[in-house]
């Protein structure tokens, strides 16, 4: 038995040792369990219509200092929350940015357009963003290089609007079958879960289940740095 309880409490000793190893390499912000802020950067959320009613000013009390709502996708599809989230940021007061999905299904300039009529430029907002992912799009699979060259004519329309690089959220599917990081050369935001990126990153997105006050049910968690790093 006193072997038993000497083998029980060395493990404990590991484990504990483990845990506070862990720790140091990724500490927390201990009321949400969230990776600590290095300098320069700060909370922020990005939401749709998958959210619903949103009480922005609940939101600004729980540690989010910024936010990127969901704006257009492809040629013809508004996110019926776009017009009352972006209203209710602003009120809020947050520094707020829109962004567009892309549809393997369209040309990139009438999506262009299309985002530019909804969400026109504002220079006080942050800069908009392009999502790229396979997950959620429509069925067709162009070829490399017509996709490569439809983002190409969306972000040039955009970004002339905007005069302001567009911020780039490529899933790592898409990236596969159409590799734009690299080549397009935009500020990025990440997803990774389990650490800080390893690439050069504007926003770094944690995960989808965050739980803030004004929201019910899971948000995405990012973290964004200053605008001049």
């Amino acid at each position: 038995m006193a072997r038993r309880w000497l083998l029980v409490a060395g493990v404990a000793m590991v484990l504990a040792a483990v845990a506070g190893v862990w720790w140091l390499a990724h500490p927390t912000k201990p009321s949400k369990g969230w990776p600590a802020l290095r300098s320069g950067e700060r909370y922020g959320i990005d939401v749709s219509a998958h959210q619903g009613d949103i009480d922005w000013p609940k939101v600004a009390a729980d540690d989010v200092s910024f936010a990127y709502v969901k704006a257009t996708e492809g040629e013809d599809f508004l996110d019926r929350t776009f017009a009352n989230n972006w209203a209710g940021v602003g009120r809020a007061g947050l520094p707020r940015g829109a962004y567009h999905f892309f549809s393997l299904c369209s040309a990139g300039e009438p999506q262009a357009k299309f985002f530019l009529d909804t969400a026109p430029p504002d220079p006080t907002a942050l800069p908009p963003a392009l999502d790229l992912e396979l997950a959620g799009n429509c069925a067709a699979r162009p070829e490399r290089a017509v996709i490569q060259r439809e983002i190409a004519a969306f972000l040039d329309k955009v970004e002339a609007a905007w005069s302001r690089k567009v911020v780039l959220y490529v899933g790592d599917d898409f990236d596969v079958m159409y590799p734009v990081r690299q080549p397009l050369a935009r500020p990025l935001w990440y997803l990774r879960a389990e650490a800080r990126p390893d690439v050069d990153w504007l926003i770094w997105q944690l995960h989808g289940n965050a739980h803030v006050a004004g929201i019910t049910g899971e948000v995405d968690l990012d973290v964004l740095r200053d605008q001049g790093r």
